[in-house]
């Protein structure tokens, strides 16, 4: 219909003004380089061991091979009582405000009974400064959900410009005051995430944060990704309608700033640990105890990175 075309081409038109140029390339041969990594106790209360780089290099958790970037977790060893699996926990080194976010994936830990991947960016002083989950889920999950993380004053809205699906009660960001679930949008697509993801070959995820919104697209290696990405050359407005825009009543430059990229697997904690009685209550009591005792159960919990590539507004550089 005519008017849905008007407010298709309106939605779009918040895009249009926007050049973008590479601002920050993760080049595989140099990737760990660009990251530190998080080898302290687990915010979220997982059973893990985050390890600093020589350790996840000696052990194998993290290299590169061709043309991407491995980055998995201990299979090989139970783990005694108290203990937590070894895994690694990434954060750049550098710190955006603003920027286009490219990441093509051939591989990720999703899917898997204990487990809790995520893909996201953080401010310091945590939540004022926001926090931007672009993919994240828990245990079988199949689906991505996409979450956004603040202090007060920040809310989202249903405008009718994305494709994913925004449950009622997961539009208000505050996490300030203990309430830990943030605003989501939710796919609705079984290649999105976990198996369905790898089964498909993998994807590539777009996140567009910019002083309007924060806007989120996903394709499926199983279909076509835009031949603008591919060739480095990002052009949004040749995309269609994203799958989230967070937008409504919030200010986007006052609630996040000073991101940084972080990638990490953990297990169990306040998220895969507290929803384990659903689908995986069968294979052990408790999320813990599964965690420690079948190492092999965490053999396909890897990421494989094909490229990550930063671009800004070309206005703005």
């Amino acid at each position: 219909m005519l008017w849905q075309t008007v407010l298709l081409a309106l939605g779009l038109a918040r895009f249009t003004l926007a050049e973008f140029v590479l601002a920050d390339n993760y080049p595989i041969a140099s990737f760990f380089d660009k990251f530190d990594f998080f080898n302290e106790s687990d915010p979220t209360h997982g059973t893990v061991e985050y390890v600093e780089a020589q350790t996840a290099v000696s052990e194998g958790l993290v290299r590169t091979a061709g043309n991407s970037v491995y980055m998995g977790v201990d299979y090989s060893n139970v783990i005694p009582s108290g203990g937590g699996r070894p895994s690694v926990r990434l954060v750049s080194k550098n710190v955006y405000n603003h920027g286009l976010f490219i990441l093509d994936l051939a591989h990720m830990p999703g899917g898997i009974c204990g487990t809790w991947p995520a893909f996201w960016m953080v401010g310091p002083n945590w939540p004022y400064n926001g926090e931007i989950d672009i993919i994240e889920g828990a245990n079988t999950q199949n689906q991505n959900d996409m979450t956004l993380h603040t202090g007060p004053n920040c809310s989202i809205t249903d405008n009718g410009e994305f494709t994913g699906t925004m449950p009622s009660w997961l539009t208000d960001c505050n996490a300030a005051y203990g309430d830990y679930n943030g605003c989501q949008i939710q796919a609705t697509a079984t290649n999105s995430y976990g198996a369905g993801f790898n089964q498909a070959g993998g994807g590539v995820y777009a996140t567009l944060w910019d002083s309007d919104a924060i806007s989120i697209w996903f394709w499926s290696h199983s279909g076509t990704v835009p031949a603008d990405i591919v060739s480095g050359e990002p052009d949004p407005t040749s995309w269609g309608e994203p799958l989230a825009m967070f937008q409504g009543g919030c200010n986007i430059d006052n609630s996040f700033k000073d991101m940084q990229i972080v990638f990490d697997t953990t297990f169990c904690g306040d998220w895969a640990g507290n929803t384990w009685s659903g689908t995986c209550s069968n294979l052990a009591p408790t999320c813990t105890d599964y965690v420690l005792n079948n190492p092999s159960a965490f053999t396909d919990a890897y990421w494989i990175i094909n490229s990550l590539k930063v671009y800004e507004d070309y206005a703005c550089t």
